[in-house]
Protein backbone atom coordinates (compact mmCIF):
# COMPACT_ATOMS: atom_id res chain seq x y z
CA UNK A 1 0.00 0.00 0.00
CA UNK A 2 0.98 3.52 -0.68
CA UNK A 3 1.81 5.85 1.72
CA UNK A 4 -1.04 7.59 2.97
CA UNK A 5 -2.63 11.06 2.49
CA UNK A 6 -1.08 13.60 4.61
CA UNK A 7 -2.66 16.88 4.77
CA UNK A 8 -0.87 19.01 7.33
CA UNK A 9 -2.72 21.97 8.19
CA UNK A 10 -1.89 22.12 11.84
CA UNK A 11 0.64 25.04 10.87
CA UNK A 12 -2.12 27.45 10.60
CA UNK A 13 -2.22 26.64 15.00
CA UNK A 14 0.43 27.08 15.01
CA UNK A 15 0.74 30.07 13.76
CA UNK A 16 -1.52 31.62 15.47
CA UNK A 17 0.06 29.89 19.18
CA UNK A 18 2.93 31.80 18.50
CA UNK A 19 1.42 34.79 17.67
CA UNK A 20 -0.27 35.36 20.72
CA UNK A 21 2.96 34.28 22.37
CA UNK A 22 5.42 36.62 20.94
CA UNK A 23 2.63 39.71 21.69
CA UNK A 24 2.76 38.70 25.05
CA UNK A 25 5.35 38.63 28.06
CA UNK A 26 7.32 35.35 27.85
CA UNK A 27 8.26 35.76 31.51
CA UNK A 28 4.28 36.03 32.55
CA UNK A 29 2.77 32.76 30.46
CA UNK A 30 2.97 29.73 32.22
CA UNK A 31 4.76 26.89 31.34
CA UNK A 32 2.83 23.46 30.66
CA UNK A 33 3.22 21.25 33.23
CA UNK A 34 1.65 17.89 31.52
CA UNK A 35 1.64 15.84 28.14
CA UNK A 36 -1.17 17.27 25.96
CA UNK A 37 -2.86 15.64 22.83
CA UNK A 38 -4.76 18.04 20.56
CA UNK A 39 -7.09 16.84 17.71
CA UNK A 40 -7.15 19.20 14.51
CA UNK A 41 -9.27 18.60 12.34
CA UNK A 42 -9.39 20.51 8.70
CA UNK A 43 -12.87 20.84 6.99
CA UNK A 44 -14.12 22.15 3.43
CA UNK A 45 -16.33 24.71 5.41
CA UNK A 46 -18.85 27.25 3.29
CA UNK A 47 -19.06 26.88 -0.21
CA UNK A 48 -18.10 22.95 -0.13
CA UNK A 49 -20.30 20.11 -1.51
CA UNK A 50 -20.12 18.54 2.33
CA UNK A 51 -18.98 21.45 4.32
CA UNK A 52 -18.20 19.65 7.74
CA UNK A 53 -16.91 16.62 6.57
CA UNK A 54 -13.05 16.81 8.09
CA UNK A 55 -10.56 15.39 5.24
CA UNK A 56 -7.66 16.84 7.17
CA UNK A 57 -7.34 14.75 10.56
CA UNK A 58 -4.22 14.67 12.86
CA UNK A 59 -3.28 14.25 16.56
CA UNK A 60 -0.38 16.69 17.99
CA UNK A 61 1.02 15.49 20.90
CA UNK A 62 3.37 17.77 22.99
CA UNK A 63 5.78 15.93 25.40
CA UNK A 64 6.87 18.10 28.16
CA UNK A 65 9.57 15.32 29.43
CA UNK A 66 11.92 15.62 25.98
CA UNK A 67 10.19 19.62 24.88
CA UNK A 68 9.19 17.82 21.79
CA UNK A 69 6.15 17.76 19.08
CA UNK A 70 4.89 14.80 17.08
CA UNK A 71 1.78 15.21 14.09
CA UNK A 72 0.55 11.79 13.44
CA UNK A 73 -1.46 11.38 10.41
CA UNK A 74 -4.66 9.80 10.29
CA UNK A 75 -6.30 8.61 7.04
CA UNK A 76 -9.68 10.55 6.47
CA UNK A 77 -10.68 6.57 5.14
CA UNK A 78 -10.34 4.89 8.50
CA UNK A 79 -13.68 2.59 9.56
CA UNK A 80 -15.07 3.82 12.54
CA UNK A 81 -17.61 0.31 13.62
CA UNK A 82 -19.39 2.55 16.30
CA UNK A 83 -20.90 5.44 14.12
CA UNK A 84 -20.42 2.85 11.30
CA UNK A 85 -18.94 5.51 8.79
CA UNK A 86 -15.69 6.84 7.66
CA UNK A 87 -13.46 8.89 10.14
CA UNK A 88 -13.96 12.12 8.51
CA UNK A 89 -17.83 11.96 9.35
CA UNK A 90 -17.29 12.02 13.10
CA UNK A 91 -17.43 15.73 13.17
CA UNK A 92 -20.17 15.78 11.38
CA UNK A 93 -22.45 13.34 12.89
CA UNK A 94 -21.60 14.59 16.96
CA UNK A 95 -19.13 17.25 16.38
CA UNK A 96 -16.38 17.77 18.76
CA UNK A 97 -17.11 14.93 21.52
CA UNK A 98 -17.73 12.01 18.54
CA UNK A 99 -14.74 12.72 16.28
CA UNK A 100 -11.90 12.62 19.86
CA UNK A 101 -13.79 9.22 20.65
CA UNK A 102 -13.26 8.18 17.26
CA UNK A 103 -9.62 9.07 17.03
CA UNK A 104 -9.05 7.90 20.54
CA UNK A 105 -10.22 3.92 19.47
CA UNK A 106 -7.41 3.93 16.81
CA UNK A 107 -4.63 5.93 18.67
CA UNK A 108 -5.46 4.51 22.09
CA UNK A 109 -4.57 7.98 24.38
CA UNK A 110 -6.94 10.31 25.35
CA UNK A 111 -7.42 13.76 23.42
CA UNK A 112 -7.43 16.50 25.79
CA UNK A 113 -8.39 19.52 22.95
CA UNK A 114 -9.91 19.95 19.72
CA UNK A 115 -9.28 22.58 16.91
CA UNK A 116 -11.29 22.77 13.56
CA UNK A 117 -9.80 24.64 11.13
CA UNK A 118 -11.73 25.24 7.53
CA UNK A 119 -9.31 25.05 4.52
CA UNK A 120 -10.00 29.10 3.96
CA UNK A 121 -7.72 29.66 6.53
CA UNK A 122 -4.65 27.92 4.85
CA UNK A 123 -5.34 30.14 1.87
CA UNK A 124 -6.20 33.37 3.49
CA UNK A 125 -2.93 32.88 5.89
CA UNK A 126 -0.71 32.47 3.37
CA UNK A 127 -1.91 35.98 1.57
CA UNK A 128 -1.37 37.31 5.09
CA UNK A 129 2.34 36.41 5.59
CA UNK A 130 2.73 38.00 2.00
CA UNK A 131 3.07 34.22 0.01
CA UNK A 132 5.50 31.33 0.66
CA UNK A 133 8.29 30.13 -1.58
CA UNK A 134 8.38 26.38 -2.92
CA UNK A 135 10.28 23.90 -4.67
CA UNK A 136 8.14 22.66 -7.43
CA UNK A 137 9.78 19.17 -7.97
CA UNK A 138 8.03 18.17 -10.62
CA UNK A 139 6.43 19.61 -13.88
CA UNK A 140 2.65 18.43 -13.91
CA UNK A 141 -0.95 19.47 -15.19
CA UNK A 142 -4.34 18.41 -13.44
CA UNK A 143 -6.99 18.64 -16.26
CA UNK A 144 -9.85 18.01 -13.83
CA UNK A 145 -8.95 20.30 -10.73
CA UNK A 146 -12.86 20.77 -9.15
CA UNK A 147 -14.22 24.63 -9.71
CA UNK A 148 -15.56 25.75 -6.64
CA UNK A 149 -19.47 26.16 -6.88
CA UNK A 150 -19.72 24.28 -9.84
CA UNK A 151 -19.69 20.47 -8.71
CA UNK A 152 -23.95 20.46 -10.09
CA UNK A 153 -23.16 22.57 -13.14
CA UNK A 154 -24.84 20.43 -15.82
CA UNK A 155 -22.22 22.22 -18.30
CA UNK A 156 -25.25 22.99 -21.12
CA UNK A 157 -25.51 19.52 -21.39
CA UNK A 158 -21.87 18.41 -21.93
CA UNK A 159 -22.09 14.99 -20.57
CA UNK A 160 -18.03 15.46 -19.60
CA UNK A 161 -19.00 18.19 -17.65
CA UNK A 162 -15.94 20.16 -18.81
CA UNK A 163 -17.21 23.43 -17.35
CA UNK A 164 -16.58 21.58 -13.58
CA UNK A 165 -13.09 22.01 -13.88
CA UNK A 166 -10.40 24.14 -14.33
CA UNK A 167 -6.74 23.33 -16.12
CA UNK A 168 -3.87 23.81 -13.70
CA UNK A 169 -0.13 23.68 -14.67
CA UNK A 170 2.74 23.63 -12.24
CA UNK A 171 6.35 24.31 -13.82
CA UNK A 172 9.55 22.61 -11.73
CA UNK A 173 11.40 25.23 -10.17
CA UNK A 174 11.13 26.96 -7.17
CA UNK A 175 8.77 29.93 -6.80
CA UNK A 176 6.38 32.34 -4.83
CA UNK A 177 2.74 31.27 -4.24
CA UNK A 178 0.39 33.08 -3.16
CA UNK A 179 -3.13 31.37 -0.42
CA UNK A 180 -4.90 30.45 -3.47
CA UNK A 181 -2.46 28.85 -5.86
CA UNK A 182 -0.93 27.22 -3.10
CA UNK A 183 -3.70 25.28 -2.28
CA UNK A 184 -4.51 23.91 -5.64
CA UNK A 185 -0.92 22.65 -5.18
CA UNK A 186 -2.14 20.82 -2.32
CA UNK A 187 -5.34 19.53 -3.24
CA UNK A 188 -4.60 18.50 -7.10
CA UNK A 189 -5.24 14.68 -7.11
CA UNK A 190 -5.78 13.91 -11.55
CA UNK A 191 -2.69 14.95 -12.49
CA UNK A 192 -0.94 12.10 -15.20
CA UNK A 193 1.46 10.38 -14.03
CA UNK A 194 3.19 10.12 -10.59
CA UNK A 195 2.18 13.76 -9.95
CA UNK A 196 -1.54 12.22 -9.74
CA UNK A 197 -0.67 9.35 -6.92
CA UNK A 198 -1.49 10.13 -2.68
CA UNK A 199 2.29 10.00 -2.08
CA UNK A 200 3.21 12.99 -4.72
CA UNK A 201 0.55 14.54 -2.91
CA UNK A 202 1.57 14.28 0.39
CA UNK A 203 4.96 15.11 -0.62
CA UNK A 204 3.56 18.63 -1.82
CA UNK A 205 1.67 18.96 1.03
CA UNK A 206 4.65 18.67 3.60
CA UNK A 207 6.71 21.05 1.07
CA UNK A 208 3.86 23.78 1.52
CA UNK A 209 3.67 22.77 5.63
CA UNK A 210 7.56 23.76 5.90
CA UNK A 211 7.32 27.20 3.57
CA UNK A 212 4.59 28.18 5.51
CA UNK A 213 6.14 27.38 9.22
CA UNK A 214 9.31 28.76 7.84
CA UNK A 215 7.52 32.27 6.92
CA UNK A 216 5.19 32.54 9.75
CA UNK A 217 8.17 32.03 12.43
CA UNK A 218 10.50 34.22 10.43
CA UNK A 219 12.06 37.83 12.27
CA UNK A 220 10.16 39.45 9.50
CA UNK A 221 6.34 38.11 10.54
CA UNK A 222 7.09 37.67 14.22
CA UNK A 223 8.70 40.94 14.62
CA UNK A 224 6.48 42.93 12.52
CA UNK A 225 3.09 43.72 14.80
CA UNK A 226 1.15 44.42 11.79
CA UNK A 227 1.81 41.36 10.41
CA UNK A 228 1.00 39.71 13.78
CA UNK A 229 -1.99 41.28 14.31
CA UNK A 230 -3.07 40.36 10.68
CA UNK A 231 -2.54 36.40 11.10
CA UNK A 232 -4.60 36.59 14.57
CA UNK A 233 -7.60 38.58 12.97
CA UNK A 234 -7.38 35.91 9.79
CA UNK A 235 -7.23 32.77 12.31
CA UNK A 236 -10.01 33.62 14.97
CA UNK A 237 -12.19 33.56 11.85
CA UNK A 238 -11.99 30.83 10.66
CA UNK A 239 -11.26 28.45 13.63
CA UNK A 240 -13.05 26.83 16.68
CA UNK A 241 -12.14 25.31 19.46
CA UNK A 242 -12.59 24.48 22.99
CA UNK A 243 -9.03 25.75 24.17
CA UNK A 244 -9.80 27.84 26.96
CA UNK A 245 -7.39 31.21 26.90
CA UNK A 246 -4.71 30.33 29.58
CA UNK A 247 -4.39 27.06 27.95
CA UNK A 248 -3.56 28.57 24.72
CA UNK A 249 -1.25 30.56 26.13
CA UNK A 250 0.89 28.02 27.39
CA UNK A 251 0.43 25.89 24.59
CA UNK A 252 2.17 29.03 22.35
CA UNK A 253 4.62 29.25 25.03
CA UNK A 254 5.36 25.15 24.64
CA UNK A 255 5.15 24.86 20.79
CA UNK A 256 7.07 27.95 20.17
CA UNK A 257 10.09 26.32 22.87
CA UNK A 258 9.44 23.21 20.54
CA UNK A 259 9.71 24.56 17.01
CA UNK A 260 12.83 23.01 15.84
CA UNK A 261 11.59 19.35 17.39
CA UNK A 262 8.01 19.09 15.43
CA UNK A 263 7.91 15.11 13.57
CA UNK A 264 5.54 14.70 11.64
CA UNK A 265 4.14 10.59 11.42
CA UNK A 266 2.05 8.82 9.39
CA UNK A 267 0.57 5.15 10.84
CA UNK A 268 2.79 2.16 9.09
CA UNK A 269 1.71 0.83 5.93
CA UNK A 270 2.26 -2.50 7.22
CA UNK A 271 -0.24 -1.87 10.07
CA UNK A 272 -3.09 -1.06 7.96
CA UNK A 273 -5.41 -2.19 5.32
CA UNK A 274 -7.76 -1.78 2.80
CA UNK A 275 -11.07 -2.71 1.91
CA UNK A 276 -13.46 -2.36 -0.50
CA UNK A 277 -17.09 -3.23 -1.72
CA UNK A 278 -18.08 -5.59 1.40
CA UNK A 279 -21.57 -4.89 2.12
CA UNK A 280 -20.57 -4.40 6.18
CA UNK A 281 -18.45 -1.45 5.10
CA UNK A 282 -21.52 -0.29 3.30
CA UNK A 283 -19.42 -0.90 -0.10
CA UNK A 284 -17.00 1.87 0.46
CA UNK A 285 -13.33 2.24 0.25
CA UNK A 286 -12.21 2.30 3.56
CA UNK A 287 -9.38 1.65 5.72
CA UNK A 288 -8.84 -1.21 8.63
CA UNK A 289 -6.16 -2.70 10.79
CA UNK A 290 -4.04 -5.36 9.05
CA UNK A 291 -3.90 -7.51 12.45
CA UNK A 292 -7.68 -7.07 13.36
CA UNK A 293 -7.53 -4.60 15.58
CA UNK A 294 -5.82 -1.17 16.62
CA UNK A 295 -3.67 -2.51 19.19
CA UNK A 296 -0.67 -2.67 17.20
CA UNK A 297 -0.70 0.79 15.93
CA UNK A 298 -1.39 1.96 19.64
CA UNK A 299 1.31 0.12 20.64
CA UNK A 300 3.55 2.10 17.97
CA UNK A 301 2.30 5.01 18.50
CA UNK A 302 3.04 4.90 22.36
CA UNK A 303 6.46 4.20 21.22
CA UNK A 304 6.59 6.99 18.62
CA UNK A 305 5.43 9.91 21.61
CA UNK A 306 7.71 8.06 24.55
CA UNK A 307 4.71 7.42 26.66
CA UNK A 308 4.70 4.88 29.01
CA UNK A 309 3.49 1.35 28.29
CA UNK A 310 -0.62 1.95 28.44
CA UNK A 311 -3.19 -1.03 27.69
CA UNK A 312 -4.49 -0.54 24.23
CA UNK A 313 -8.35 0.19 23.28
CA UNK A 314 -9.37 -2.04 20.57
Amino acid sequence: MRALKFVLIFVVVLAVLCTILVSSALFLVPKLQQNVAILVLGKGGEGHTAPDLTDTIMLTYLNTNNQSVKLLSLPRDIWIPEIRAKLNSAYHYGGFSMARDSVESVVGIPVDYTVVIDFSLFRDLIDGVGGIDVDVENSFVDEKYPIEGKENDLCDGDKMYKCRYETLTFVQGRQKMGGEFALKFVRSRNAIGDEGTDIAREKRQQKVISAVKEKVLSKNVILNPTVLKKILEITTSHLETDIDTNTLYSLARFIFGARDHITFLNIPEDKIKVSQGEKRHDYQYVFLPASGTWNEVQAWFTNQVQLPTILPKN
